[in-house]
């Protein structure tokens, strides 16, 4: 039986406006940077993209096939869901049963999730959302929310997924059957391993009426790879960088660092504290793990720096755009 709800949207970032000459670099792919795009280009920042990590089919896949499986039977209380990546992966073990994930789960399950845009995704399939934290947006977020003792769990993850939510609801009294969904690997994923493609998120804001988006018909954002950002970075041309995962953070420390005048956004407490970790400065850090909110925190990081106008040098060349 599926589960059907209502779409919720939230506000964008009106009335927020950036330096005159900002240049935000967002370690993302294409595929996955539209919305942040478009939030950048709205208070008048220029958008690059610095692809770095990726994501494949887990290596797994008798292990997530028996989960899965269990799953449309009723086997489990809850599901938890901790990202759009998840919500991909699940998608496609439903297209190989020739089902839709919302008519494959059954009605009695429970449906947990930690960020409004996997919120949205599940949603917009159908899926009702059970519990969500509207504080923290984290792992530790749900954590604090969870009713003891509540059954059975399966938690399906990236490969390389902290360990503690998994024991957190351990420590709560469920019994958690954690399993990977997907691989996450550098950029570009090997396209025999890649997870098949599924319609992205809807918006996070809807526009008013009459109103389009800024850079609704501007060119794709402009590809950098490592070697360009770092050069870009040196010369004084990039004034942020976005980093939306720890992964991501990891791979901005070992490819670009040191970023010099460069700020350092993280999307959330457990990227902020990867970059800490690793000895970078982290400038702002997002309030919500929304595309308005990391536009927020790119405000608050650029509020007092004034980016220099461009020198006169061609641009880099896009290595890949959509």
């Amino acid at each position: 039986m599926g589960r059907h709800s209502d779409r919720n949207n939230t506000g964008g970032p009106a009335g927020m406006s950036l330096p005159e000459g900002a240049r935000v670099l967002v370690a993302r792919s294409p595929d996955r940077a539209g919305e942040l795009v478009t939030a950048l280009r709205r208070v008048g920042a220029e958008p690059l993209l610095l692809p770095l990590i990726d994501f494949e089919q887990a290596s797994d896949q008798h292990s997530l096939d028996v989960a899965f499986d269990a799953l449309g039977a009723g086997a489990y209380t809850w599901l938890v869901v901790s990202s759009v990546t998840t919500v991909q992966a699940l998608e496609a073990k439903a297209a190989e049963r020739g089902a839709s994930l919302s008519s494959w789960l059954p009605g009695s399950i429970l449906v947990a999730t930690i960020g409004p845009a996997t919120r949205r995704v599940l949603e917009s399939r159908g899926i009702s959302v059970d519990l969500a934290p509207s504080g923290q947006q984290s792992g530790t977020g749900l954590l604090d929310i969870w009713p003891a003792n509540q059954g059975s769990v399966l938690l399906p993850q990236a490969d390389i997924a902290d360990p503690r939510l998994r024991k957190g609801l351990e420590a709560r009294g469920a019994a958690v059957q954690a399993v990977t969904a997907y691989n996450t690997v550098d950029y570009p994923a090997d396209p025999r391993r890649a997870l098949p493609a599924s319609p992205p998120a809807p918006p996070q804001a809807a526009l008013t009426q009459g109103s389009s988006p800024a850079g609704q018909d501007a060119p794709p954002p402009a590809v950098l790879t490592a070697a360009e950002a770092k050069a870009e970075i040196g010369a004084g041309r990039l004034h942020a960088v976005v980093a939306a995962s720890p992964s991501a953070a990891r791979r901005i420390h070992a490819d670009l660092a040191p970023l010099g005048n460069c700020r350092f956004v993280a999307i959330g407490r457990s990227t902020a504290a990867e970059a800490a970790s690793l000895g970078l400065t982290v400038d702002a850090v997002a309030e919500e793990p929304t595309a308005s909110g990391l536009v927020a925190a790119v405000v608050r990081s650029l509020d007092h720096q004034q980016p220099p106008p461009h020198p006169s040098v061609a641009e880099p060349s896009a290595k890949d755009t959509i």
